[in-house]
């Protein structure tokens, strides 16, 4: 019997008049200068907050006004903050913490790290600000934007990643220790998110730096992820990345999987990729087919379709975006509505929301001040113009100043019923949430550039456009401008050159043994052959979708870090702090 979707009276009856635009509470649409202006003072009153009470510390816990490390001891809120400074035009404040971070930021320490957070937060964070450095009046050295000093901390802090994708499958474990590589307890279980998203920072820093290792690794994990799905097209919540096989076999669009998704389509995009491109339709097809009910998203099992959790997960929210992405206007609009009831319920959206209930899920109640219904939001206004958009803008502007905003910055939602607050600040908050909120309210940022001014750069590898718009958001919402991937291509050349000396000085043994080196391989990291000469396999392409041959790869040494985390709800993983 096909599973029917209860959907409770008052969601429909909500829905009825968003989707002509009701006006605002006093009879007309939000104004963007009002809200524009809004959203700066909510970004300066955290942002300043964190810089009196927390810096160097990564995060900020706002309810006792002190900073904590949450994910690595990088000062982490200020490198999430550094393009959103841009973004909002305060160049001198963006001057002065490049400044700050290559004086104080060290990637040399004994620390476990999660990869996949270490990438889209430090690595992006870097990446994105080193582009927009020119834009925000930084004295920039000569050959940027193939090189520069924001560019050589990004490679530095990947570099540290690089021994997680050391399996026998290239695709990566979770956590690696930046001073001594992967510990040798740690947990083979990773989440599919955590797999496949790395292709939009690794693809820019291999195009940046001439070095192709960082895209090749990004590239083989998904194809791994692409190679391992079910019968049916779906993909699970968890894999063992040294033996391939499920470990958590929900499917879905949520938690665990999201940036998968999504780092298919945005690096299609970036790279003009049509593989990655067909590879997400595909998908698509089987996610409308086996989890869509009345334009929500559920959770089902990967290899039977059966509905195993008819919940809806706040993550989810990004999906509209992404649709809108792809041209999938009409569908996106239908769900971000379901999704906006949900936040007129609460004031926020809980973690996880029963659909047939209309309520939330036991001790998952609370709202971190995540981005993603917002990022949706301005997606879509772009394309439609619809002023609904507008109005959950306003919603959440209200909400959270109302509800989260505190004297030591604004804190996490605990619980959306009664409104209590948890200490802590995401960093997430200052790179998505505020970003996504001021790009949503002003039509004029230099992000929503159509092209139709740009800046022409003299690199030492000839000239190149930047700023012409068309920017890649990483899923911290850190902006890749993909002209500049096309910028540095001479050095490639350049060390493919350098690489033929070498193999004339060098002996043909010595060099078959230092340029055939495979991406999983356990010894150091080398740049591959160039393509048609002796050493290049017979086609670049099909050598980088060729599965890696399974091997015993000796783990690296380093301090037992026990594995924290457990399996509960149906194969969702959660923290046990959580």
């Amino acid at each position: 019997m096909p599973f029917r979707l209860l959907i409770p009276l008052g969601l429909l009856c909500a829905l009825l008049p968003l989707h002509h635009g009701a006006p605002g509470p006093d009879g007309s649409a939000p104004d963007p200068a009002h809200y524009r202006e809004r959203v700066k003072a909510m970004f300066y009153h955290a942002y300043d907050s964190y810089l009196e009470n927390a810096f160097p510390f990564d995060e900020l816990r706002p309810l006792t006004c002190d900073g904590h490390d949450t994910w690595g001891s990088f000062s982490l809120t200020l490198i999430d903050a550094l393009d959103t400074l841009l973004i909002l035009g305060n160049v001198s404040e963006f001057q002065r913490v490049v400044e700050v971070l290559q004086d104080s930021v060290d990637f040399d320490i004994d620390v476990n790290a999660s990869v996949f957070e270490t990438n889209i937060r430090v690595v992006g964070g870097l990446l994105s600000a080193h582009l927009l450095s020119k834009k925000a009046g930084v004295e920039v050295e000569a050959g940027w934007p193939c090189s520069g000093p924001l560019l050589r901390m990004a490679e530095e802090a990947a570099r540290k990643l690089l021994p997680a994708f050391q399996t026998p499958t290239g695709m990566p474990y979770g956590t690696v220790n930046l001073l001594h590589g992967v510990n040798p307890g740690e947990t083979p279980v990773t989440c599919t998110a955590g797999i496949g998203t790395f292709i939009v920072e690794f693809a820019t820093l291999s195009s940046l730096t001439g070095d192709p290792v960082f895209e090749d690794v990004a590239r083989v994990a998904l194809m791994r992820l692409w190679e391992s799905r079910s019968d049916i097209g779906l993909v699970g919540n968890h894999i063992d990345v040294l033996t391939g096989k499920w470990v958590a076999q929900d499917a879905g669009i949520g938690a665990g999987v999201d940036s998968y998704f999504e780092y298919l389509v945005k690096g299609a995009i970036l790279l003009q990729d049509k593989k990655l491109m067909a590879m997400f339709l595909e998908y698509n097809k089987a996610i409308r087919n086996y989890t869509r009910f009345d334009d929500w998203y559920l959770w089902v099992q990967m290899y039977k379709g059966t509905v195993s959790m008819p919940v809806f997960q706040s993550l989810e929210a990004y999906w509209p975006g992404l649709q809108s992405l792809i041209g999938d206007i009409d569908n996106a609009m239908r769900t971000f509505l379901n999704y906006y009831t949900v936040w007129k319920q609460f004031g926020g959206l809980p973690e996880f929301y029963n659909i047939p209930q209309g309520y939330t899920v036991e001790k998952r109640e609370g709202y971190p001040l995540r981005p993603e219904l917002i990022e949706s939001a301005m997606y879509l206004y772009r394309a439609t113009g619809d002023p609904t958009l507008l109005e959950l803008g306003r919603d959440a502007v209200e909400s959270i100043e109302k509800i989260s905003k505190v004297e030591c910055g604004f804190a996490t939602i605990k619980d959306l019923r009664d409104h209590k607050l948890d200490n802590r600040m995401e960093s997430f908050f200052l790179a998505e949430t505020v970003k996504y909120l001021y790009l949503l309210f002003d039509p004029t940022n230099f992000i929503h550039n159509n092209g139709s001014t740009f800046d022409a750069v003299i690199t030492p590898y000839g000239e190149c456009i930047l700023g012409a718009g068309g920017y890649i958001f990483n899923t911290e919402a850190h902006p890749i401008d993909p002209a500049a991937l096309h910028c540095c291509q001479r050095l490639k050349e350049e060390q493919w050159e350098v690489e033929d000396l070498m193999r004339e000085f060098y002996s043909l043994k010595w060099s078959r043994s230092k340029f055939q080196k495979k991406t999983v391989s356990s010894g150091p990291w080398e740049p591959p052959a160039r393509p048609g000469t002796l050493f290049s396999p017979e086609n670049h392409d099909q050598a980088r979708e060729r599965k890696p041959a399974k091997q015993k790869v000796p783990l690296l040494s380093c301090p037992s870090q026990p594995f924290t985390s457990k399996l509960a709800l149906l194969g969702q993983v959660f923290l046990d702090s959580s």
